[in-house]
């Protein structure tokens, strides 16, 4: 909370001052880094790991042993794994990610070619996401043991609960399929047809609704019973000043850990609700590249997933710093 002060006509408060205490970004930064540089270890050793030659599955069950070994060395498969590693991360670190075994086209054009979709449907479902439930948790913390209150945490919940699969095909089935409102799939692509987009951004924000309205919820309900808040209500200020500057950002600050969260999960939804609605975005890709034991496809979307979940952790890890309150010990 921030200073009392007494004024011509009356008591002012000044507004939620964020605090500067916090580890220095360098030092977050630096943890960050070594992540990512253990992440990508233990990328290369998982995917070196996937049952199957490439060199096979690339030629196919009719190949020869000599053709086999031929492809194996052309490759570089065949090679140290040490050396293999090597070469990939050195190139990583370029942003060369190496040359997709299928295609032939280099891996970062692969993946250029598929973002734009998953960026859209993700940033879409994080629109619809978090309003939503900062709506539903602050108004159920504000008046918890409501029937406003049951109702919402009840609906989240059972959304929640629901696979992401099966929530999928029963939206098709009724809005597809029997009212005929929506496409089943995108037939041209997200982006020509942005209408299919309906349908996943729903899955999505209904699976990752009930994490963070219930997070909200609880830092809301404690803020609002706070003494401070309390103090401020004592003292006449309005309530919507109250609410607005002093109860929503404190109790919405420490559900920023748990966005990341929903960030994360979204991601990870993504991969398959793209496969349900035929929608050319990585989702669709890594199960593509999987199949066809295409590692350094493989590889460079499990580096992409790393580096935005780390990077995404950092930014969070910062913002709370800055917005959590700290008590000052008195002198």
């Amino acid at each position: 909370m921030g200073p009392v002060r007494q004024g011509r006509r009356g008591v002012s408060v000044a507004p939620y001052a964020p605090p500067r205490r916090g580890r220095p970004v360098a030092v977050r930064a630096g943890v960050a880094a070594a992540q990512l540089a253990a992440a990508t270890v233990m990328i290369f050793l998982l995917t070196t790991m996937l049952p199957g030659e490439t060199a096979e599955i690339v030629l196919g069950p009719d190949a020869t042993d000599d053709q086999v070994r031929e492809l194996s060395a052309r490759l570089g498969t065949d090679r140290p794994a040490v050396d293999r590693f090597a070469d990939w991360a050195g190139g990583a670190l370029t942003g060369d990610l190496g040359t997709s075994l299928v295609t032939g086209r280099a891996v970062v054009d692969e993946i250029a070619d598929r973002l734009g979709s998953t960026v859209l449907l993700t940033g879409l479902s994080l629109l619809v996401t978090v309003p939503l439930a900062v709506l539903v948790g602050a108004a159920a913390g504000r008046r918890p043991g409501s029937a406003a209150d049951r109702v919402s945490t009840a609906a989240v919940s059972a959304l929640q609960a629901a696979p992401q699969f099966a929530l999928g095909l029963l939206l098709v089935a009724v809005f597809a399929l029997q009212l005929g409102w929506l496409p089943a799939t995108a037939g041209g692509g997200a982006l020509l047809t942005p209408s299919v987009l309906v349908l996943p951004v729903a899955v999505l924000a209904a699976s990752q609704l009930g994490w963070l309205s219930r997070q909200v919820r609880q830092g809301v309900l404690q803020t609002d019973r706070s003494p401070h808040v309390t103090h401020l209500r004592r003292l006449g200020l309005p309530e919507r000043v109250v609410l607005w500057r002093h109860v929503l950002p404190g109790g919405v600050a420490p559900s920023l850990q748990q966005l990341a969260r929903i960030v994360e999960g979204t991601l990870g939804g993504v991969v398959v609700i793209e496969s349900l609605f035929a929608l050319p975005g990585i989702g669709a890709g890594v199960v593509e590249a999987v199949q066809s034991r295409d590692l350094p496809l493989v590889q460079g979307y499990a580096v992409l997933a790393a580096v935005v979940t780390i990077v995404l952790n950092l930014l969070v890890d910062l913002l709370t710093a800055r917005l959590t309150p700290v008590r000052e010990e008195a002198p």
